[in-house]
């Protein structure tokens, strides 16, 4: 991975978004402008969700178009964009869907990279993941670094390395003054992932009790 410099918080949104769509929506692939703008300020399958203007994402596209990142393509009635990462990066179809991930939602670990990649590439366990990886963090310029472990938890996240290593040491991508993130968003999380775990403590016990 050569890159001039590393790419900002809205060149790593708009080469995410790309990626994602080319893979999740291949017939509005390349995209024009709105869609781009559309796909970068998404509420859903974003972290940290980001409100962008066309002039922002204009920006950006040209300077990851000056690092060969990204292609213009120009059409009858309108232009389009495409990315250009797969051969530079030599990514495979399941290397692509988990930098798409990355890019697009911060450091994650195995489990939660399988569980949001049904749209972009079928993964059969976490340990699949953890194996392309360890692929992508290989070599002299790794695309990936495992984080060390949070406390109590159970799997270490992974991040990517396009954005430079800023943040490595807290595993979080630099914060970026378009970025906004919902109020108590981590407090309700743990909440849930509690939750989850009774659940799934009290139907073990169910299915014992059943003999299931």
């Amino acid at each position: 991975m050569k890159l001039e410099k590393p790419l900002d918080a809205i060149e790593l949104r708009v080469l995410g978004s790309l990626l994602e769509k080319q893979q999740a929506t291949p017939d509005y692939y390349p995209m024009k402008l709105s869609g781009l703008v559309a796909a970068c300020n998404q509420k859903s399958n974003r972290d940290p969700v980001m409100e962008l203007t066309e002039d922002d994402i204009n920006d950006a596209l040209d300077r990851l178009q000056h690092q060969v990142l990204v292609w213009k393509v120009i059409g009858s009635r309108s232009i389009h964009w495409k990315h250009n990462v797969d051969g530079p990066w030599g990514l495979d179809a399941a290397g692509k869907a988990l930098i798409t991930l990355l890019l697009l939602r911060g450091p994650q670990t195995p489990g939660e990279l399988r569980g949001r990649s049904e749209r972009l590439f079928a993964f059969r366990t976490p340990a699949e993941v953890e194996d392309v990886l360890r692929t992508l963090a290989s070599g002299d310029e790794p695309l990936v670094v495992e984080l060390p472990r949070q406390p109590g938890r159970k799997e270490r996240r992974w991040m990517h390395l396009i954005g430079g290593t800023e943040g490595l040491e807290q595993g979080a991508d630099a914060a970026s003054p378009r970025m906004t993130r919902s109020a108590g968003l981590e407090p309700r999380v743990a909440q849930l992932e509690e939750a989850v775990e009774k659940l799934n403590a009290e139907i073990r016990n169910l299915k014992a009790q059943f003999g299931v």
